[in-house]
């Protein structure tokens, strides 16, 4: 197997154990989905005819639209970073350093 296949199938596996961690914690993965849809639906439709300035809302809907997702984005990393530590703290890195598996796969899982 080519070591391209084999990061990916580290990497694999590292996304299920991570998915069975998310299937424990609900309140986290509801988090995580539900604060960037209301911030959305909170910044165009309350407060989007105030703050478009006339200009109609679909133009400040393209403006705000960015914004979330790089929030989105940051609060995704800012999770994978607390999860990682989290390993960290627990040992279960420790472990995996003296395992066969992908350097990187930790990150993509």
């Amino acid at each position: 197997m080519s070591s391209i296949s084999l990061a990916v199938r580290d990497s694999s596996t590292m996304l299920r154990r991570n998915l069975l961690h998310a299937r424990r914690y609900p309140s986290l993965t509801l988090n995580l989905l539900l604060t960037p849809v209301m911030m959305l639906l909170l910044f165009v439709y309350i407060f989007g005819d105030t703050m478009s300035g006339g200009a109609g809302r679909s133009a400040y809907t393209a403006y705000i639209v960015p914004g979330i997702l790089l929030m989105t984005i940051g609060s995704t990393v800012i999770g994978t970073a607390v999860s990682v530590s989290t390993d960290m703290n627990e040992g279960i890195i420790a472990r995996f350093r003296t395992m066969a598996i992908h350097r990187s796969s930790i990150l993509f899982g």
